[in-house]
């Protein structure tokens, strides 16, 4: 009788226990490849792979994939001066509940094993006429971050919210930007130990980039490290006078943003982030030296925020090559030695490979088609050949950047980037890097500027023009060499991002809706699904009642409805809308 009333009492316990919220432990998260059926953080893992170890669904049958199950997402309307908003964030899974956000930044939580049954919304009255609401790029909001029984969140009027995970009440708001000067904050948050590191984005208005570390046990700052350096600080000399007078103090208004979520070493203790243009774009006149620590990587101690070592992509940078994009940690074989190294696809059309102990060059190859403002990169250090140590002011390929003494400059990739914020998966069995690549070219527009700066004055220095239709890939990368090994052609740029998977498929998505499994080793379509709305957000992968899923949330927003439209016809008939679609066999 004892023997059936304890295994009753277990029983009942485990009953309870199923439906209760996890607590999620700073372990949980450090190990999160050990449960493949959780999506833990904004990349699945603190290493940014994207890779998930689930092969329920695998290449032979992924083309039976169906709609499981859909859910609405609210906060599709506009403010400031977009007409509407998107959805850019990555869905977190944790024990068979979702959280995903909207534009605004509301928190939506649901059960994953009752087909999407919500079960909160967390609004945090994001004023849509706020100061900063006239972004750059659109009204975006990445995703969120879980520690303990938390749900950590960021506003784009740069608030940091902390959401009680069973109640959806918020416990805790933090004011870290000043959206009066157009700093917002867009990124997912990156939860380190008891502390939320937080990027910024605003540097086409002038603000001064920075990172941010918050105890999450108080709100408290544990410190925040600035981008571009003040003068005296290391790296301040490559800040110099300009030609109008009050460029001396072109520093204080660099740019630097960092509106991508970072990744995290723990054996190394460090943090690696990627750093965005410098500003004004475009004007390299303005600012002469290499802008320190515009696009750039930097790596820094978890618990100071110093910088250990940083490495700049594009030096003086005339095209907006924001150095911004995720940096992936990887343990692999390169030029057959096993290393420790930093993976990174930027804008410049380049992807990297650096040593993460110590920031050394590996390699560096083009992974776009077209490629014509640098003659290539040095083999020894990793810099572009056409740069020049002796010249504060860099030409590059002179016939492809404007300014005062040429107007105008034709430049491939155009100033979205080879590659933008969508990000990249990387498949440790295969070894193998998958980029999501935009095909463009830009002119660009020198300005000669008649007024003093002021942090809000868009475009200065000129802008761009894009070029004829913009199209992408998804492009297949060897770490162990750094060469191009499969494309997959899309008429449209990819503006989504990947996941990888164990069962040998990688997904992606096209702006216009569709949906596709691709083949992990040779970029072969292997299912597609028409969502009838555009795809401006990464998929993911997650297990819930012992079943396989893929999810993926479906609603153009960002900067191309206003900006770039003309250049992929046919995106213009994509209308605003907002939805989670989740799919099984």
């Amino acid at each position: 009788m004892i023997k059936y009333i304890i295994t009753f009492f277990i029983a009942l316990t485990f009953s309870f226990s199923s439906f209760a919220d996890s607590v999620t432990s700073w372990d949980d998260i450090l190990n999160a490849k050990k449960t493949p059926e959780n999506w833990l953080t904004h990349h699945g893992s603190l290493d940014a792979h994207r890779f998930s170890g689930l092969k329920e669904i695998n290449k032979k049958n992924v083309k039976k994939l169906k709609v499981a199950w859909t859910a609405m997402i609210g906060g599709v309307e506009g403010g400031g001066i977009w007409d509407h908003a998107g959805l850019e964030g990555t869905p977190i899974v944790e024990d068979g509940f979702m959280y995903v956000t909207d534009g605004w930044g509301s928190v939506y939580k649901f059960d994953a094993t009752k087909n999407g049954k919500m079960v909160w919304k967390m609004n945090p009255d994001t004023d849509h006429d706020f100061p900063g609401a006239v972004t750059c790029c659109g009204i975006n909001n990445r995703g969120v971050a879980l520690i303990d029984d938390k749900v950590v969140s960021h506003t784009l009027d740069g608030r940091l919210i902390v959401t009680n995970k069973a109640t959806g009440e918020i416990e805790q708001e933090v004011q870290l930007a000043d959206a009066s000067i157009s700093e917002v904050i867009t990124a997912a948050p990156l939860v380190v130990k008891n502390s939320a590191i937080t990027g910024v984005a605003g540097a086409e208005y002038g603000i001064r980039g920075w990172l941010h570390s918050t105890n999450l046990s108080d709100g408290s700052k544990n410190w925040r490290t600035y981008t571009i350096p003040a003068p005296g600080e290391p790296g301040s000399d490559t800040w110099k006078q300009g030609p109008e007078s009050h460029s001396k103090d072109a520093w204080m208004h660099g740019g630097g943003s960092t509106w991508v979520v970072g990744s995290y070493d723990p054996d190394l203790d460090v943090v690696y982030w990627g750093v965005g243009n410098p500003g004004p774009d475009w004007d390299n006149e303005y600012r002469p030296g290499d802008n320190l620590y515009s696009n750039s990587v930097l790596a820094l101690d978890a618990d100071s925020g110093k910088i250990k070592w940083y490495f700049q992509y594009t030096p003086n940078d005339p095209y907006d090559f924001d150095g911004v994009n995720e940096q992936t940690l990887v343990d692999a074989k390169i030029f057959g030695k096993k290393t420790k190294a930093v993976l990174h696809a930027d804008r410049n059309g380049f992807a990297y490979a650096l040593d993460r102990e110590s920031g050394k060059f590996l390699w560096g190859t083009p992974f776009v088609k077209k490629l014509d403002w640098t003659a290539g990169l040095d083999k020894y250090t990793g810099r572009p050949l056409d740069y020049d140590p002796n010249k504060d002011v860099q030409r590059y390929v002179p016939s492809t950047s404007g300014f005062r003494a040429q107007p105008e400059g034709t430049s491939c990739p155009g100033n979205m980037g080879g590659k933008n914020w969508p990000p990249t998966a990387y498949d440790p069995d295969r070894n193998m890097y998958y980029i999501p690549v935009i095909e463009s070219c830009a002119m660009h527009v020198n300005v000669p500027q008649e007024k003093e700066w002021v942090a809000r004055e868009f475009w200065l220095g000129g802008g761009p023009k894009m070029g004829p239709q913009i199209t992408g890939s998804v492009t297949a990368m060897d770490v162990n060499s750094g060469k191009v090994v499969a494309k997959y052609d899309m008429d449209y740029p990819q503006l989504g991002g990947l996941v990888a998977t164990k069962g040998g498929v990688v997904f992606s998505s096209h702006p216009d809706g569709t949906v596709v499994a691709l083949d992990s080793d040779n970029l072969k379509e292997l299912w597609s699904f028409e969502t009838n709305a555009g795809v401006n957000a990464p998929p993911m992968t997650f297990s819930a009642g012992g079943k396989q899923y893929v999810a993926i949330l479906v609603g153009l927003g960002g900067a191309w409805p206003k900006w770039f439209l003309a250049s992929t016809p046919g995106l213009e008939k994509v209308e605003p809308g907002q939805m989670l679609y989740v799919f099984s066999l």
